[in-house]
């Protein structure tokens, strides 16, 4: 591993930290902390504050729990790579993504930031329901090229945030024409094209290995 991507992994790591230790505050199950301040017309129909709590509270946990997963000495760990599986599948399917689905429908930043949203959970719930079906028929290989494009869409709260952040430090804010949709669309769209890349010269390298082990 090449010292600017151990540089890119920290990094990441520190961004997922960061946003998991900023869930801590939702804890005192206020309905008027930070965020939800925002929200309290969405608040008040009953429907939001419960997909909330499980959509942040589940993304923190998968976010840790998917990062490690791609570390090798817990994939060479059977009992701990296991766990942290199932924690990631059953935080996505059961907690995360039904919660942003839900929140989603409380979005009023117009038709394409909608969109964007929705595309990106169904594609999470795809993607994360394809990769556990994978593991159960051992297809190793494809199984984990289909957690690398869930990890790339839960990764998205991430560098949705810390656009957000960019942004209004820079003095621009997400407020202006357009910039919600170009943000919404830059947190996960250039995530998932980086994972379909690396799969790609993955599966090519080992189809040159393969070629060559059948030629010697």
């Amino acid at each position: 591993m090449s010292i600017a991507f151990k540089l890119l992994r920290y990094f990441a790591l520190v961004l997922v930290l960061i946003l998991c230790l900023g869930t801590l505050q939702y804890l005192s199950f206020k309905p008027d902390t930070a965020f939800l301040k925002l929200k309290q017309f969405a608040v008040k129909t009953g429907f939001y504050l419960p997909a909330f709590y499980a959509h942040i509270f589940g993304a923190s946990a998968i976010l840790i729990a998917g990062f490690f997963q791609f570390a090798k000495k817990v994939q060479q760990n059977k009992p701990l790579h296991r766990l942290l599986g199932k924690i990631y599948i059953f935080g996505v399917l059961f907690f995360a993504a039904p919660g942003a689905f839900v929140m989603t429908l409380f979005i009023h930043r117009g038709t394409g930031v909608f969109i964007s949203f929705l595309l990106q959970n169904t594609l999470w719930v795809i993607f994360t329901t394809a990769a556990w079906v994978l593991i159960k028929k051992r297809e190793i290989n494809q199984h984990i090229m289909m957690t690398r494009r869930s990890y790339a869409l839960a990764f998205a709260a991430v560098t949705l945030r810390f656009y957000i952040w960019a942004l209004t430090e820079i003095g621009y804010g997400v407020a202006f024409h357009n910039n919600y949709l170009i943000i919404a669309l830059a947190s996960w769209i250039p995530n998932l094209l980086v994972v379909e890349i690396y799969n790609y010269y993955q599966r090519r390298n080992s189809a040159d290995t393969n070629l060559k082990q059948m030629v010697s």
